[in-house]
């Protein structure tokens, strides 16, 4: 094992390496790719989905379950359009846009430095507003009066049922309402492959304080979210908070963070931690009429809570781990050469198999014994049958979708009752009793 290193793999190449990964083992497809794709939208296949839910599970289970102080929500995608007049995304939330006259290719004003289109040298045309919402229709007739958007984030649902939530869960200042769901903003220039797309998944907390706690509430926040990422595998170096400037910060906003992880493209957003004050309950109250604040029973006053708002991409950050566990381990050969074995590090709690159990040849009993074991082990955890190939190859293939063990049933095992664990991070193998299997199982994966 000490002649193990890992290959050094520039961003670009590594890059390309990963989405060819993930089509191969069935973590992410092009959408619709038989008709060409559709520019920027995925589907995440068999790998895809368990990663995904393990990453949204992962969020839940922090952020709401093992807390006494957060609930959850799941609020429709389609609101009454004033919703979002009153949050200000109608009038606000747009992007600067250029056109090239030559290549007719469409940029974000503010990611084009000078007049000139980066791509051909073209002239731009003047920049304009445009509206990210999309815009649909509700009911039988196609008109104004039946607009209604996509949610292009999850947060609005949770201010409009904010004195429904706290009705019925009677929780008292601070506390958080949690939701995953989907949203949708009409990029101007999506890209990176799942990084920035037009259709995505959220996974968003608005945590209601006092105004005069915000800010040491905040500082709580950033070092919560940034803990739950290296918890789960992303390598510290890997993870940074930058302040946003004056300049940059949303309207409603009195300070924002971003947790930025360095991607093969440089750094980049995986989750936006704001204090967003009390704009959003204020607004609303302003444009409903109704009441928004909470009765404070100790203070007995009526106080509009200021939110912190850690809000993430599921879709970014599964891509996140999936760039962070991708390694490549080169081993000289005995003829000279370099065998090269490419492995996806996840941590335990995010890898999609958890277990594979293999027997060593398709002669009976193996593969009953096998198959006995295969069936007991995937009623805790997700575990993986596969008898095709040699078992070599067998081991390659979960080690590209990140599987932590692989349990070999061979001929021994009908003489001791006992399988052989391969360790996919060490490649050390360890002998087994079957009738002790699960339980070291379950310790290895802290279940």
């Amino acid at each position: 094992m000490s002649k193990v290193k890992k290959k050094v793999t520039p961003g670009r190449e590594r890059m390309e390496k990963i989405v060819s990964l993930c089509k191969r083992r069935g973590f992410i497809f092009q959408s619709s790719e038989i008709y060409g794709g559709l520019n920027s939208c995925y589907d995440y296949g068999p790998m895809g989905v368990l990663l995904k839910n393990n990453v949204k599970n992962s969020w839940w289970k922090s952020n709401v379950q093992e807390r006494d102080d957060v609930v959850g929500l799941d609020s429709s995608i389609l609101m009454h359009p004033q919703v979002w007049v009153a949050s200000g995304h109608v009038e606000s939330f747009t992007d600067p846009m250029v056109d090239c006259k030559e290549c007719k290719l469409r940029f974000r004003a503010d990611h084009v430095e000078g007049d000139k289109c980066p791509e051909c040298g073209g002239e731009l045309t003047d920049a304009r507003l445009f509206n990210l919402m999309f815009k649909t229709f509700m009911g039988a007739v196609e008109d104004t009066s039946s607009v209604v958007h996509l949610r292009p984030e999850t947060a609005q649902g949770i201010f409009v049922n904010f004195k429904n939530v706290q009705t019925v869960s009677r929780k008292k200042l601070p506390f958080g309402i949690a939701q995953i769901g989907k949203a949708f903003r009409n990029e101007i220039t999506p890209g990176k492959f799942t990084f920035r797309t037009r259709e995505f998944e959220m996974m968003e907390l608005e945590y209601f304080t006092y105004p005069e706690q915000s800010e040491e509430c905040h500082q709580k926040w950033l070092e919560t979210r940034m803990k739950w990422y290296a918890d789960l595998g992303i390598k510290k170096e890997k993870l940074r908070l930058r302040r946003h400037e004056d300049d940059e910060l949303a309207h409603y906003a009195l300070s924002c963070y971003d947790v930025e992880y360095e991607f093969p493209w440089g750094w980049s957003e995986l989750e936006g931690i704001a204090n967003r004050t009390d704009y959003d309950l204020k607004a609303h109250e302003k444009d409903s009429g109704k009441d928004m604040k909470f009765f404070d029973e100790e203070r007995k006053e009526h106080i509009a809570p200021f939110v912190i708002e850690p809000s993430a991409g599921v879709d970014r950050s599964a891509l996140a781990f999936l760039v962070d566990a991708y390694d490549e381990d080169e081993t000289p050969t005995a003829k000279g050469g370099i065998d090269v074995r490419t492995v996806l590090r996840f941590s335990n709690k995010l890898a999609p198999i958890k277990a594979a159990v293999l027997p060593l040849s398709k002669k009976e009993p193996l593969p009953e014994i096998a198959e006995k074991i295969y069936k007991d082990l995937r009623k805790d955890f997700y575990t993986d049958y596969d008898i095709k190939g040699s078992i070599g190859k067998r081991y390659r293939r979960q080690d590209e979708v990140g599987t932590p063990f692989c349990i070999t049933v061979d001929f021994d095992t009908i003489e001791d009752n006992a399988v052989t664990v391969r360790f996919r991070d060490t490649l050390v193998q360890e002998r087994i009793p079957i009738e002790e299997l699960k339980g070291k199982l379950k310790n290895l994966l802290e279940l």
